[in-house]
């Protein structure tokens, strides 16, 4: 018998603005300067957010948390395009997702200090906690939106980020297949930084690209600029488009990456080189939206100066709120390990508690 063809398949590649500012105008998405504008200024918080909670981490007065410098595009422009009737599922590594949706900063950093009330959000915002263990997240987008679907809802789908390393877990795949088999309205989008932790993408698959894994589970898939947040605009858009139209799920690799370290204690000099970051830095996602606003008349160094001064405000603001809340329990942090108390870890809570009178009776 002859072998016969099955089918044939292809992933696409997407870039709207390229580094240096330019823009497609035939591929060029249709936003409002107000759009436009909330899109920049959320960006940009993030990108200040990140640089001083590096410096409250540093001065001991911020726990260790994962920076998103370089992402902004591919965690904020996706939210950019989303309804307020859909959900966000992410991990720890998208502040501008959860500014975009209105998370006051104060709390965010509640969350990388050690309290777990940070993570809450009005679930009127329909934004999941952050989740830390890899690719866990996958199955909670999923198993939403097939209640979402279960229930009815027309107009919903789940955005869910998940990093390149994820894709490498059990979790990712079982997500990609359930969200195929149900088409569930999902819209999976890896941030691919080329690193999971110390680990490059070369040594996570031998695969071209991380968007052809849809291929396998028979959804749509389509690799993206990742440093491009009109070109995530348009790719999300389109993902939810489907989605809402019961279309089932659609995987996005958003191509980008981490400019620092993984989390505030990891050293990235020891597994990459300099060279390589400052070939990125010339890709920088704020640096080539700028140009393009600039290019269209919507920011001017004057104008941009007041926007950076305002954010700083704001985040002086925040910081001074979130160092002023003193109704939590120094050791609440204990409290949410596991779901009950277990002896080792009140032997830790117990001993944390022991340093904290001692460093107050030695003043």
């Amino acid at each position: 018998m002859p072998l016969k063809k099955i089918g044939d398949f292809s992933i696409s590649y997407l870039q709207i603005l390229n580094e240096k500012g330019v823009v497609d105008a035939k591929l060029e998405p249709k936003l409002s300067d107000d759009e436009l504008h909330k899109l920049y200024r959320t960006m940009l918080l993030a990108r200040e957010t990140d640089a001083r909670m590096l410096k409250l981490q540093r001065q001991g007065r911020l726990g260790t948390f994962g920076p998103g410098t370089g992402q902004e595009a591919a965690f904020t422009a996706p939210i950019s395009a989303a309804s307020d009737e859909d959900w966000i599922v992410g991990t720890f590594r998208e502040p501008g997702a959860r500014l975009f949706r209105g998370e006051p900063l104060s709390q965010y950093l509640a969350y990388f200090n050690g309290y777990e009330e940070g993570n809450t959000f009005d679930p009127a915002k329909r934004v999941l906690p952050m989740s830390v263990i890899v690719a866990s997240q996958t199955l909670h987008a999923v198993g939403l939106a097939y209640a979402m679907q279960y229930k009815g809802e027309k107009d919903s789908a789940v955005i869910t980020f998940l990093g390149d390393g994820a894709t490498s877990e059990g979790d990712f795949h079982e997500a990609l297949n359930f969200a195929s088999v149900w088409q569930a309205p999902v819209v999976f989008i890896v941030q691919n930084n080329q690193w999971a932790i110390s680990t490059p993408r070369k040594m996570q698959t031998r695969a071209k690209t991380i968007a052809q894994r849809a291929v396998a589970y028979d959804m749509p898939g389509i690799q993206v600029d990742g440093n491009d947040p009109l070109a995530m605009y348009q790719a999300t858009k389109e993902a939810l488009d489907r989605a809402h139209a019961g279309e089932g799920p659609t995987l996005i690799e958003a191509v980008t990456y981490r400019l620092m370290m993984h989390t505030t204690a990891d050293d990235p000099k020891k597994y990459r080189s300099e060279d390589e970051e400052k070939e990125w830095w010339k890709k920088d996602p704020l640096t080539r939206f700028r140009v393009y606003l600039e290019n269209k008349g919507l920011l001017d160094e004057k104008s941009h100066a007041a926007l950076a001064t305002e954010i700083k405000a704001y985040i002086d603001d925040e910081v001074k709120k979130f160092e002023a809340a003193t109704d939590w329990p120094p050791d609440i942090s204990f409290d949410h390990v596991l779901g009950t108390r277990h002896p080792s870890i009140e032997r830790q809570r117990t001993a944390f508690l022991a340093n904290l009178n001692k460093e107050a009776a030695n003043g």
